[in-house]
């Protein structure tokens, strides 16, 4: 026994190693997620002595995982809020008039979207947007995706607080001894990249395949839009009024006609005045229908009896099932709407939109149901053996009320940090409690909005970096690589460390080799007698932007599912890319840095 420990002591360096390596093959080999093989990686340190629990720890207080777990919940509070929504709205809004100009701005929007913002919510809102564009201006919607996903990847790069392996690097750079990294300090070399990266794309479009999706439709699988009425109350403000001036219409509530009486009108009828009992037949996704739902300027949907509101109680999602005995029938005579103090506030029917109005349309199964109503009539449905999954809505609606504190919070934090007047850190934590308790967003739905999984993989991949540089393990690395990068150019370091981290990038996460990479970065600067800022932000750059393959980076596989695209796909369009951008953010770095 005590020869094995004296021997571990000896070799406490190479066991590092071994345990790396290890980690690494894990990593390859995917047959656990990356989060539970970095966890488990550092117990292994821990457990040989290698980590000491002081250490442990203490990893627990760099500030970089908090800040990423902060600007999670900011971007949630843009969601939340209806910002990004409006910006969507926006986008489509003007693809109705030029849409050939506005894929130019759909890709502005993207990157600068992702400059402030998490990019994954980004691409899922853009997905959608795509798809719609795509038939708009009658371009392949895989020649879009792709495209996409690289200038929102790219714009991540542009800041500080684009991704969260900037921010990790940053904080692991700072508890090294280095200087803390200005917001828009990366900005100028990320610029570079970015405008080789979108000339590259121009340039190499006829890689991108031209075939349809074969599992997609038209939304690219992520929207759900439901038919619903919007009832106008005899005592409404709005009898009067004009139905084109209520401002209500756009991509998320499309107005499919009016139902006056028996009567349904689908033409010409934004100029007619609204008037006690008209429906207005619309189409809207989950969100929408919430907010309308909130606003209380109309009932919504179809009840039994008129004297049951849908504001009333709780919303719940239904299924109807494939022996629902309606079958066929009219939805309006569905037996539970007269049993219950119910109201179907939508109806969703995959591929396409039943008709020609609510009441009307007849059931089929598999149909999905939004129902408001009281929580006794809610525990009876979900007793009922015709419907399926019928479970509490999580669709809810935006507080556009408060979107101008969302926006406030957010361009706060930019603008403090980038002034250095206080730090990222501290800027973003104080955001987070301003649009807490201005109810910008609930605690729920706050800490919701926060990926666990990156956290605690940017914790665990924290003690593993502590742990080798303890073990004395970057020090044996730092000492075999020195003597053959002496021998090089000291300005192709830049080029060494940014493709080597890409290379790892496009087989393992991102945040795990920023954080392995950053003290060997740092170690290996200060050996060789150089500055270690360009090489820290090689590093950054090179661990996120990564096109050539799905797993590359996150949004990567989104657009890799939602768009049916094969793996060779990104491997023909993404290698060049990746070859493209390296050059020129490391360039960028040798006149600039």
């Amino acid at each position: 026994m005590h020869f094995i420990i004296a021997l571990m002591g000896v070799y406490r360096a190479e066991i590092g190693l071994l345990i790396l390596a290890l980690m690494f093959v894990a990593f390859v080999r995917e047959r656990y997620s990356p989060t539970v093989i970095a966890v488990v990686g550092a117990c292994a340190f821990a457990l040989l002595g290698l980590l000491n629990e002081k250490s442990l720890f203490s990893v627990f207080s760099n500030s970089a995982p908090l800040t990423v777990g902060a600007m999670f919940v900011l971007s949630g509070s843009l969601i939340r809020t209806g910002v990004i929504n409006r910006v969507a709205d926006l986008i489509m809004a003007r693809a109705k008039i030029h849409p050939r100009l506005a894929l130019a701005e759909v890709a502005l929007g993207a990157a600068v979207l992702s400059a402030f913002l998490n990019n994954t919510p980004v691409v899922v809102l853009l997905i959608p947007i795509m798809f719609k564009l795509a038939q708009a201006t009658g371009y392949p919607v895989k020649k879009l995706l792709i495209p996409m996903n690289t200038i929102a990847v790219l714009g991540g790069c542009l800041t500080l607080i684009g991704t969260s392996t900037n921010l990790i690097v940053a904080g692991i750079a700072a508890d090294q001894g280095m200087a803390s990294f200005g917001i828009f300090e990366i900005t100028p070399y990320a610029l570079a990249g970015a405008a080789a990266g979108i000339v590259a794309l121009l340039c190499l479009s006829f890689l991108l395949p031209s075939d349809p999706p074969s599992i997609s439709g038209e939304t690219g699988g992520t929207v759900q839009d439901y038919l619903t009425e919007l009832v106008v109350p005899h005592d409404s403000e709005l009898i009067g009024r004009e139905i084109g001036s209520l401002g209500l219409f756009g991509p998320s509530v499309v107005l499919l006609g009016l139902k006056r009486g028996s009567e349904i009108r689908r033409r010409e009828i934004l100029d007619e005045e609204l008037r006690s009992g008209d429906r207005l037949i619309v189409r809207a996704d989950g969100t929408a229908i919430m907010t309308l739902r909130e606003s209380g300027g109309f009932d919504l949907g179809v009840a039994a009896d008129s004297a049951t509101s849908a504001r009333e109680g709780k919303v719940i999602e239904a299924m109807v099932a494939p022996s629902h005995p309606s079958i066929g029938e009219r939805l309006l005579d569905i037996p539970f709407l007269h049993a219950l103090r119910v109201r179907i506030i939508g109806i969703h029917r995959s591929r396409h939109l039943p008709g020609p109005a609510l009441a009307e349309a007849r059931v089929r199964g598999a149909d999905r149901l939004l129902i408001a109503g009281s929580d006794d009539a809610i525990r009876s449905l979900k007793d009922n053996p015709h419907l399926i999954g019928v479970d509490i809505s999580r669709t809810r609606a935006f507080r556009r009320n408060k979107a101008w504190i969302a926006i406030v919070a957010m361009s706060a934090v930019v603008l403090l940090s980038a002034l250095n007047i206080i730090g990222i850190g501290m800027a973003a934590f104080i955001a987070v409690g301003i649009i807490l308790v201005t109810r910008c967003i609930d605690p729920e739905e706050a800490w919701a909005a926060i990926d666990g999984d990156v956290l605690i993989l940017i914790f665990a991949m924290l003690a593993v970096g502590l742990a080798l540089e303890q073990a004395g393990s970057v020090a044996l690395m730092v000492g075999w690589i020195t003597p053959l990068l002496k021998i090089v150019p000291v300005w192709s370091l830049v080029f060494v460390i940014y493709f080597f981290a890409l290379i790892l990038s496009e087989l393992l996460s991102n945040n795990a080799v920023a954080a392995l990479l950053t003290p060997i970065t740092i170690a290996l600067a200060q050996q060789l007698g150089v500055d270690p800022r360009p090489l820290i932000i090689a590093l950054m750059i090179g661990a996120s932007a990564c096109f050539a393959t799905p797993i590359g980076y996150q949004t990567n596989a989104l657009v890799y599912a939602a768009g049916d695209y094969r793996f060779a796909d990104f491997v023909r369009i993404g290698v060049p890319i990746n070859i493209v951008v390296g050059l020129a953010v490391c360039g960028a770095l040798v006149v600039l840095g």
